[in-house]
Order: structure tokens, then C-alpha cells, then sequence
């Protein structure tokens, strides 16, 4: 369905990520309205010919023509907004989202969507230190990766559209995971980095210390500066398996105390050598 551009797209949330889909899709001629909370941000939109119509309402005629809405929200906001307002969605309608946990929010999503409607969720992989439309670029997603996670209530169809839409938006991998499978790995991957870097920051409050600082320490701590309110919500609604990722990383960490203290070169030596044949593994090609 995605690549007929006579569809019209609607993004809920027009911040850094819905502002980004709307650039680049845009580019590709689809007609992209917006429904968002600040009427800067709708009038910034317009001026900078990211989205064709937006409303700071529930503009009836906006969300009833779309036939593809992506949600931007937070969490509990994209449930509320879908136990609310799933009325105003045309039948027919394709539903989905850049939420960051998947196994708290789709099975909810699902059971509570009327049946002439579908829900397949998606997590773009990728965002800046910063937030707002203003800050969203058509570059953002190239090289980064693209996670769909459908259920047995999904259509082939629908999961065809949302990895066509993956692909249409720049991402380099584009790939399925259930929801379950998405929320361990994303512990790992996104959430317990977020916690490492802020526990990173806030260890030492010993002042000046950015004068003496180097790049590792920047870079280490770059995700450090981060949206309290939102990521606050994704560890909770994640919790059991953050929880698991973040004992595991204490684990780890105290077998490496270990090694310093006892002055065992060796351990540390082989474990560094791992390190560093698992980061190779992680560089963009």
C-alpha cells in the first residue's frame, strides 16, 4: 500500500521522529498531515513544506482521509489516544508507531482496536540528543536499522506496508521481531546504554571536570543527556527485562573489579581482546 502515493499518511506527534518521517516522506509525493499539541510546531511544518495540512485538534476530516497514521507518541498517550479517538480512523486503516517498548503497548493496542482497522508496530532505531520538528532532518534514519514486531493478529499485507515504509524512509536494515524477542534486546541495546551513561554522569559530581575531559568520555556519555519523562516510562513499561540486562552488566563489571584487584593482567588482557572482536562486529559497514 505505502509506495501508492495517492495514499495520505498522517503522523500523531510531530516532534524530532514524526517530523522526520514527514520530511522524507514527503519527498516521495504522498500527501502528510499532522495532528500535534503546539501550533508552533504545525505552523513551522507548513513554512518549511514538511507537511501539506496539520491541526492542534482532532480534525475530523485530517484523521478520517488517512490512510496510513503513525504515532509518535509516548506510551500511555499512543493507548489513551487509541481508547479515545479510534472512531475518527477511516475503516480500512493501517496504524503504527516508533514506540521504544513493543510487549506492554501492542497486545494492548490490538485487543482495544476495532476489528476494520490494524495495528503493526515498528521501532526506528535511531534519534538525536535534541527534540521538536525543528530539529528533524530527511537524513536521520540512513544506516541506522528498522525493528517491525508483528503478532498472529497482523496481516502479511500490513507487515509488507510497515517494512515498505522502513525501507522507503532511508533505514540501511529493515527486520521483524516479536514483541517479547524486541523488549530483551532492546534492554540491552538501547535501554541499558541509556542507564550506563547516566550513571556514568552522575557518579561524580567533582566540579571542572569538563575542562580536563577527553572524546572517549564524551562519547561514552553522549545518550546522557536525555528526556527524563520519556525514558523514565520506557525502562518502567520494560522493566523485568532491563532488570535481567542491567544485572548481568553488574556481573560482568564486578568480575572485571575482581580482576583489578587481584592484579590479574591475563583475565583482563583476554577480556579486553573480546571486547574488541564483539565491536567490530558492531561497526556500520
Amino acid at each position: 500500500m505505502i509506495v501508492d502515493v495517492s495514499k495520505k499518511i498522517l503522523i500523531v506527534g510531530l516532534g524530532l521522529l514524526g517530523g522526520s518521517y514527514a520530511r522524507v516522506l514527503k519527498r516521495f509525493g504522498f500527501h502528510i498531515s499532522a495532528i500535534t499539541k503546539e501550533q508552533s510546531s504545525i505552523d513551522y511544518a507548513m513554512e518549511q513544506n514538511i507537511i501539506d495540512e496539520g491541526s492542534v485538534r482532532l480534525d475530523k476530516k485530517i484523521i478520517g482521509e488517512a490512510d496510513l497514521v503513525i504515532f509518535a507518541l509516548y506510551p500511555h498517550v499512543f493507548v489513551e489516544w487509541i481508547e479515545k479517538n479510534q472512531g475518527l480512523l477511516k475503516s480500512g486503516a493501517i496504524i503504527t508507531d516508533v514506540t521504544g517498548v513493543k510487549g506492554s503497548i501492542v497486545y494492548k493496542i490490538q485487543e482495544i482496536l476495532r476489528s476494520d482497522c490494524e495495528f503493526i508496530a515498528a521501532h526506528p532505531m535511531a534519534g538525536r540528543e535534541v527534540s521538536g520538528v525543528e530539529n528533524s532532518t530527511d537524513t536521520m534514519f540512513v544506516g541506522a536499522n528498522y525493528i517491525v514486531t508483528p503478532t498472529e493478529k497482523n496481516t502479511q499485507e500490513a507487515i509488507n506496508t510497515c517494512m515498505e515504509l522502513g525501507r522507503l524512509l532511508g533505514f540501511t536494515n529493515v527486520t521483524t521481531l516479536a514483541p517479547k524477542e524486541h523488549d530483551e534486546m532492546i534492554g540491552f541495546l538501547s535501554q541499558l546504554t541509556h542507564c550506563i551513561a547516566i550513571t556514568l554522569m552522575t557518579c561524580n559530581d567533582k566540579e571542572n571536570m569538563e575542562r580536563f575531559t577527553g572524546d572517549s568520555f564524551r562519547d561514552l556519555t553522549r545518550i546522557a543527556r536525555i528526556n527524563d519523562v520519556m525514558w523514565s516510562e520506557l525502562f518502567v513499561a520494560n522493566k523485568a527485562a532491563l532488570l535481567e540486562q542491567m544485572n548481568l552488566f553488574i556481573d560482568k563489571f564486578n568480575q572485571l573489579k575482581t580482576m583489578l584487584e587481584e592484579e590479574d593482567i591475563d583475565s583482563m588482557r583476554k577480556m579486553m581482546r573480546h571486547s574488541t572482536q564483539r565491536r567490530a562486529l558492531f561497526d556500520k559497514k
